[in-house]
């Protein structure tokens, strides 16, 4: 069980906000974190990761966090932008976190990169760094899975393997995991449950179906642009427009009402 109990005053999409989060997670959980951007998510799993300091407490099982080192937590960190050693292979930036080669080999077996061991990382492909990148954060067996928004710079082909990936990897260690994500479908294929954030504060906490889905017919989507009035959003890896408000901003959630006969 994680339990997480932290305050923290920060600089948000508003202008300075609190942010307070105050939940229980479960063995093998898998959480998605969504909201705006500027609604403290980055900010959260850094807090978790002892990357920033907060007021409160963050316990696993009996151990506290408060004043443990992020070395010591038995976490696996998944960064946007991979944060891979350049100057080692494959093989390397894996056996620099763990040097057990047993366990380096099934990681690279899972997710089809046992041919690529060999090879430097900086002539990889973008869904090759992030699948090296996921296999490094396991590589501890860690307690607790962060992904900061990890597929977001990935076309829909790639996605769909590294969501594979990811599921495959949570399901063989019974980590926690807790990963950032603004895309629907994405959350829809991995997550047990969804908290919602908003400046700074848990305002939905539940299931996939309970969180995003309102009255059976709504969805909340993300405004991706607005121009002259409408707002592009996706829904279900397709973009769609629908008419918003004037004071609707890019990056706000808003409920988008679907009509079942063409979904």
């Amino acid at each position: 069980m994680l339990n997480i109990d932290i305050q923290k005053q920060l600089y948000g999409s508003n202008g300075m906000m609190d942010l307070v989060v105050n939940l229980d997670i479960g063995q093998g959980e898998f959480i998605a974190l969504m909201g705006e951007s500027g609604s403290g998510k980055t900010t959260l799993l850094r807090i978790i990761a002892g990357l920033e300091i907060s007021q409160g407490s963050i316990m696993l099982g009996d151990t506290s966090w408060n004043t443990m080192p992020p070395q010591q937590r038995e976490i696996g960190f998944v960064f946007q932008d991979y944060a891979l050693f350049e100057n080692m292979s494959v093989e390397e930036n894996l056996l620099f976190v763990n040097d057990d080669k047993i366990l380096s080999a099934e990681l690279l077996e899972m997710t089809v990169l046992t041919a690529l061991k060999d090879r430097n990382v900086i002539g990889l492909s973008g869904g090759q760094k992030q699948r090296v990148a996921l296999c490094r954060a396991m590589m501890k067996k860690p307690k607790l899975l962060l992904m900061d928004e990890p597929l977001s710079a990935l076309d829909s082909t790639l996605r769909t393997k590294l969501q594979n990936d990811i599921k495959s990897l949570h399901l063989r260690f019974g980590t926690i995991t807790i990963m950032v994500s603004h895309d629907v479908s994405e959350v829809f294929a991995l997550a047990s449950r969804v908290l919602v954030l908003e400046q700074g504060k848990i305002v939905k906490d539940g299931t996939v179906s309970e969180t995003l889905l309102v009255d059976n017919t709504m969805l909340i989507a993300e405004v991706l642009s607005i121009d002259n009035g409408k707002a592009t959003v996706s829904i279900m890896d397709r973009l769609i427009e629908v008419d918003v408000s004037m004071d609707t901003k890019v990056g706000q959630y808003i409920d988008i009402t679907l009509n079942r006969r063409k979904w």
